[in-house]
């Protein structure tokens, strides 16, 4: 058989390929369903071609030549398949629900595995290894019709995003059991084994494999920096770890090739990304979303010509085998999805709608990979011809039932299950978006019409037209829904346009993609939170966005215990990056609210989210102010660091556009380029953080205590006692009984007065000495911007020192005067706006 001819064969199966996604869309059924079909008869006529003519005939006879090994396919195409998932995964969602996705993953097809094994042994004659083999090769499913229905049907993003992850870490964990069930089989014929080593065996695969998948995949982040400015080197470098992180643990470890290479593609998704050029980013998405494509037809395709080879044996007791692996299986599916998914409910705070459970149980469609797997039975030496023929005509038919059962009944399961009509809510949404469009559309076209001098005939059909749209909606409106349907409704459309704007912002503000991911995974949170509890839920997403992470809780201490002054800096320039993402996205969700909310929805729901807004954007302004009195000096860096990341992005891209207009020579770009690095080099180069004040450097720094005597200033500071204050906490104010003076070391504190001003006090400065002197004073609260350490120094001990140091008492009434006059002032303007409605009244 020549080259040439092969490689015909080969080209004819890309062509059949490319027609059979866009049929398969247009009949609405699975995809990998036409992929097996087409394969299968291929396969069959393969083996039988004596009808076709001389040049169809040796093309299907070629075909024999791509019925190639399993250990051929899996190593070839099975590692593109793992990366190109876990590279297009959310990551941060996926870590947020980790948990639920694991206990998901693992346990369910150790359930399917001990399912199925125990139901088929029953009525096979087989051992139990041998039928526990069957059930680990047939618990990978495919997600991909199922989350596909989801996406259409809307259906909450964290159920779909655990969904996702579960396919993913569930083919992980059921190829490791696979290796340590096909070993046990091929070495036990009795069919007796120990629970507690296959138990053993199934932790080391995982938990090594994802060990050697995080070395591998971070080997290769540190690498790509060094790529910098090359796409296609660093897009063949991911490449390169795809195939790495898989043969590596596979065949010189005695690890899960396939966990590793999962973790890998995951690492490469969060850390790698963000060391590559935004362009480059885009490049790869699509690079390995081809990738993905090639291999996931191809690997379907080359494992369904193996299908009429591996039914050729079947008999009607392997259809009773078949029926009782798909009942067992359907069965441990239904224990998984309606017993562990309520965990996910009650640990993720997810409501799962009982329709989207029955369609996740019966869309447990199995693919390619359960053929691979199967196909490797057939070739594994130490089993015997009838075991791998048991489990080869088990496997196979169990795929093409479930494509054909399953695959073709899922979606007359949604219409049945009203899942994919509007609601009642939905539907007047829909009317109102006509009314709103056909209004603005009808005085365009009025205009469009007299600037270009059409007749009036023609106008007057086209308003025909809009006339038409508008009195066909008689069924709902949207006045006819209580106020709180509306503005559930609103915040989940302004939660859907929060996530286009940050993708927006991952282009046009130069956000990196490590806080697009970031802000993304806490906004699809919020889709989530606004559709259940509405304004609540979009109060808890706020907190959720702005509160500090358990890393910077961490980085912090490591930072006042050891010093370790790098994590932190990162940290709060990661913060920074974030409070500004958040600023930019709400200003423009305020200007998309009054343009198109208000309209849609009225009023009342209008101004309700714009309230909400307006409070977010306040909030984070508060946030952004506690850092910049926290590390004056560093946050100072960190805006004129975003500010010239910015500016330097932005003068590059002008560059490249005088290049490619011809303006500018390559060589006058390269110098262009060479001057710009040159010129902001300094971003590079971030400031020592504003370290924590020590008790001593602290009083030499109020401007109060500055020029006091040394001695003085010595007693003062063996008095002062450390306190920390955590975000929000109250320090002083009502319920605070005991009184005492306090200076900032580090952070931020927040006074409010009794005209309802605020006042911001950061390191160096003090506050709480009026109570001290004067008890009649009225409380003033104060509450802690962030982290802040202070240093107090309780009234037993201030009413001492005062005593014995008549020049800090002096100094101390001095300002506690000037601010007791100003708390008097604003205390009576207060009063004097309080009582001004009566007056009036009056």
């Amino acid at each position: 058989m020549t080259v040439d001819l092969i490689v015909f064969s080969l080209a004819g199966l890309l062509v059949l390929i490319c027609f059979l996604s866009p049929l398969a869309s247009a009949m609405r059924i699975p995809s990998t369903l036409l992929l097996l079909l087409a394969g299968s008869v291929l396969g069959y006529l393969s083996h039988v071609h004596d009808w076709a003519p001389g040049w169809l005939g040796d093309a299907l006879e070629s075909l024999q030549a791509f019925e190639i090994p399993s250990e051929t396919i899996l190593v070839i195409f099975l590692p593109i398949l793992l990366f190109e998932t876990a590279l297009n995964t959310n990551v941060r969602g996926l870590i947020n629900d980790l948990g639920p996705i694991l206990l998901l993953a693992v346990i369910a097809v150790v359930i399917c595995t001990a399912f199925v094994g125990l139901g088929v042994s029953l009525i096979s004659g087989y051992g139990l290894a041998v039928c526990l083999l069957l059930g680990a090769i047939i618990a990978t499913t495919d997600p991909a019709a199922v989350v596909s229905i989801f996406k259409e049907v809307g259906a909450p993003k964290r159920l779909t995003t655990i969904v996702e992850g579960e396919s993913l870490l569930n083919d992980a964990a059921a190829i490791a059991l696979f290796s340590v069930l096909i070993g046990l089989a091929s070495h036990t014929s009795s069919g007796t084994f120990s629970i507690g080593g296959v138990a053993g065996s199934f932790l080391v695969l995982l938990i090594g494999g994802a060990i050697s998948g995080y070395v591998i995949g971070r080997m290769a982040c540190v690498a790509l920096p060094a790529l910098r400015g090359w796409p296609t080197a660093e897009i063949s470098l991911t490449i390169a770890t795809a195939y790495l992180a898989y043969i590596i643990p596979e065949h010189f470890l005695g690890l899960s090739g396939v966990v590793s290479t999962v973790v890998a593609g995951l690492v490469v998704s969060s850390v790698g990304r963000t060391r590559m050029t935004q362009t480059t980013s885009y490049a790869l998405a699509q690079s390995w979303r081809q990738f993905g494509f090639l291999a996931t037809s191809l690997i379907f395709l080359f494992a369904a010509l193996t299908i009429p080879r591996m039914l050729a044996h079947a008999s009607w007791h392997d259809l009773l085998v078949v029926i009782m692996a798909m009942l067992a299986a359907l069965l441990a599916r239904a224990i998984t999805v309606y017993g562990l998914l309520p965990l996910v409910t009650a640990t993720a705070g997810t409501q799962v709608d009982q329709r989207y459970k029955a369609v996740i149980c019966w869309g447990g469609l199995r693919g390619a990979l359960s053929l691979a797997l199967a196909l490797a039975v057939t070739e594994h030496e130490m089993l015997s011809d009838e075991i791998s023929n048991f489990i080869a005509v088990g496997v196979t038919g169990f795929v093409l039932a479930t494509l054909l059962l399953n695959g073709m009944t899922l979606r007359p399961l949604i219409r049945l299950l009203d899942l994919n009509t509007l609601s009642p809510l939905e539907q007047a949404m829909r009317n109102q978006a006509v009314v709103v469009t056909v209004n603005d559309l009808q005085a365009e076209t009025d205009r469009i019409a007299l600037d270009e001098r059409i007749s009036r005939q023609a106008r007057q059909r086209i308003s025909q037209v809009f006339e038409g749209s508008i009195e066909n909606i008689t069924d709902r409106h949207i006045e006819q829904f209580e106020p709180g349907d509306r503005l559930r409704l609103g915040l989940s459309v302004l939660a859907q346009r929060q996530s286009e704007f940050i993708l927006v912002g991952l282009g046009e503000q130069g956000f990196d993609r490590r806080t697009a991911e970031r802000l993304l995974s806490i906004s699809e949170r919020m889709e989530d939170d606004v559709k259940v509890d509405g304004m609540a839920g979009f109060d808890k997403s706020i907190r959720r966005a702005l509160r500090y992470s358990a890393r910077f809780k961490i980085v912090m201490r490591l930072q006042r215990v050891f010093g370790f002054h790098g994590w932190l800096g990162r940290e709060l320039g990661q913060r920074f990056v974030e409070l500004v993402g958040w600023r930019w996205v709400t200003r423009r969700l305020i200007a998309f609210t009054a343009k198109h909310i208000q309209p849609m929805l009225g009023d009342e729901t209008a101004l309700a989210i714009e309230d909400g807004l307006r409070k977010r954007l306040a909030r984070i302004e508060d946030n952004m102010q506690a850092l910049r009195l926290q590390y004056p000096h560093y946050a100072e860096w960190l805006e004129q660091s975003y500010l010239g990341r910015l500016a330097r992005t932005l003068e590059r891209s002008r560059y490249r556009k005088m290049l490619e207009e011809s303006i500018i020579s390559p060589e006058v770009y390269d110098s262009l380029l060479a001057q710009l690095d040159e010129r902001w080099a300094f971003l590079e180069k971030p400031p020592p953080i504003d370290i924590e004040l020590s008790p001593s450097t602290l009083v030499h720094k109020v401007p109060l205590l500055a020029d006091l005597p040394d001695e003085i200033l010595a007693r003062l500071t063996q008095k002062l006692r450390s306190r920390l204050a955590l975000p929000g906490q109250l320090i002083q104010g009502p319920g605070k009984t005991t009184p005492a003076l306090y200076f900032v070391a580090s952070g931020a504190v927040s006074m409010l007065l009794p005209d309802a001003t605020h006042v911001e006090l950061g390191s160096g400065e003090f506050f709480g000495e009026l109570l001290l002197i004067d008890e009649t004073t009225p409380d003033v609260e104060v509450r802690s911007l962030g982290y802040t350490r202070l240093l107090e120094l309780t009234a037993r001990d201030f009413k001492v020192l005062l005593e014995k140091d008549a020049q800090l008492r002096q100094a101390i009434e001095v300002v506690a005067k000037q601010r007791h006059h100003a708390l008097q002032v604003g205390n009576a303007e207060a009063v004097s706006r309080a009582s001004a409605p009566t007056s009036s009244g009056q």
